[in-house]
């Protein structure tokens, strides 16, 4: 009986200190729906299909608005106003980047997607300078992604016109441009290595977009205590972590400071020197965690992103059509796509930016935090409160994006057929916290899929009409569904 008082007593409490907490600060904070005790929020959302509660809640609330997961206060900006002046108007105070408790409890803090205050700062100041003095944007990055678009062709073309599953094969391409950044080598298809890593690149991504890692999200202690799809994604990270780790001792015993090869040796050589960033983090640690983030942020996007086009490439054939008599005109059979003939092919470059636009492959971005006390549109938002950034709100307006629910390349061309660019265009977030890898990852998509178009006819096993394209899970990012197609040589 005693125990049984003390329980109920202990949840009374929990009951009361929820509803203080929630009360206390709800006043501050834009508007929102009246959150439940300890569970906030959480019913009154579809895990399925977030973005469709997110413009429900903007209906009522406007396109600022708080919601409560467990008793944990997030604000909600929604659309293109909303998304500009916070992320860039006010870039510093909304630059900080939200807890996600199951990276907080494998990073801890480090790399560059996951890490906070100087310790962010100081990380991707280096990542940006390195991969520019690499050739990130320049000719000497173009070059390994051409070959690698080369080495793509030569695999597709062993299906000989038959059958096949593309999701493999799509995410070695941007996986071995990763690679060859970071360990200056790129692998062989049938490395199986190789292969283990980007599957369990795949696998990590797709659990992290489960519902039932939103629910982890917002109640953490399930992390600890229950069986589930999380312990499969521990295992897989700490496995690819363990591969970089020893990528970076062999890096440590064959280094030559005076002539670094490849992002490891920037950041070994750079922990050597005295004038180094003190702000930055040299250990292993920190390393191993900052190359998982780019393997994983230059990776599965990619593969998502050229799965999903190759499938409204099928959809569209009419589509496909235009853009391979372009390329015939443009650049012709005999030499590679390269950067320089984009300027010249307005309609490829429109249906690279719309494929972007349409897939929207991370709908609410990666959470952020406010950086300090921040008045924003007359409302106080205390320092740690996680925001939550509806990108496909941008990238779906309808004012911007005429009937934004259609593939259609014309969103980004004027009324003469010359590519038109848009500031909605926010596939990779926007301000201080958007993807490191933006340049990279559109040459990737423009001379990948250049590259396939130029050198296969894109068949699918099933009429044009009856292409589903609804994405198979959605949440922490968007997947494609599985199908089969058959390129077949040109």
């Amino acid at each position: 009986m005693d125990l049984v008082l003390v329980l109920v007593l202990t949840l009374f409490c929990l009951l009361l200190f929820s509803l203080w907490i929630q009360s206390s600060g709800r006043w501050k904070l834009p508007p929102g729906p009246t959150p439940l005790p300890i569970i906030g929020n959480f019913l009154q959302i579809d895990v399925k299909n977030i973005y469709q509660s997110l413009t429900n809640f903007s209906k009522t609330y406007g396109p600022v608005f708080t919601l409560y997961f467990s008793s944990q206060p997030t604000v909600v900006l929604h659309g293109y106003k909303a998304v500009k002046e916070a992320l860039i108007d006010h870039g510093e105070e909304f630059s900080g980047r939200g807890r996600f408790p199951i990276f907080d409890k494998l990073s801890k803090g480090q790399g560059i997607g996951f890490s906070h205050g100087n310790v962010w700062k100081a990380t991707r100041h280096f990542t940006i300078s390195t991969l520019r003095t690499m050739g990130m944007g320049k000719r000497t990055i173009e070059v390994k992604v051409q070959e690698e678009a080369q080495w793509l062709v030569k695999e597709l073309k062993k299906n000989n016109g038959s059958p096949c599953d593309p999701q493999f094969i799509m995410g070695y391409a941007p996986c071995n441009v990763i690679c060859s950044i970071v360990f200056q080598k790129r692998f062989g298809y049938e490395d199986k290595n190789f292969i283990n890593l980007v599957e369990k690149v795949k696998e990590c991504i797709k659990i992290l977009s489960s519902p039932w890692l939103q629910v982890c999200n917002v109640f953490p202690l399930l992390l600890d205590y229950c069986p589930g799809s999380h312990n499969l994604f521990f295992k897989n990270y700490e496995c690819i972590k363990s591969y970089v780790l020893e990528k970076i001792k062999e890096h440590e015993e064959s280094l030559d400071v005076t002539n670094p090869q490849d992002f490891i040796d920037y950041f070994l050589i750079q922990r050597s020197q005295k004038n180094g960033n003190q702000q930055l983090n040299y250990t292993h640690g920190h390393l191993a965690a900052l190359l998982v983030d780019l393997i994983f942020g230059g990776t599965d996007s990619l593969r998502s992103t050229m799965l999903f086009a190759l499938l409204l490439l099928m959809k569209h054939p009419h589509i496909t059509a235009k853009v391979q008599e372009e390329i015939d005109h443009v650049i012709g059979r005999h030499r590679s796509p390269c950067m320089q003939d984009r300027n010249h092919m307005p309609y490829t470059n429109a249906m690279v930016h719309e494929f972007q636009r349409f897939i929207d492959i991370a709908p609410n971005s990666v959470v952020h935090e406010v950086t300090c006390d921040t008045k924003f549109r007359n409302y106080f938002i205390p320092k740690g409160t996680m925001v939550m950034i509806s990108l496909t709100s941008v990238l779906h307006d309808s004012k911007e994006f005429p009937n934004p629910e259609m593939f259609d390349p014309g969103h980004f061309l004027d009324g003469n057929g010359n590519f038109k660019k848009s500031d909605y265009f926010m596939p990779f977030s926007a301000g201080k916290r958007m993807c490191v890898g933006e340049s990279l990852a559109r040459m990737e998509l423009f001379l990948f899929l250049t590259t396939i178009l130029q050198n296969f006819k894109l068949k699918s096993l099933v009429d044009p009409a009856d292409i589903d394209i609804t994405p198979v899970y959605s949440g922490f990012s968007s997947g494609p569904p599985t199908y089969q197609m058959c390129f077949i040589p040109v």
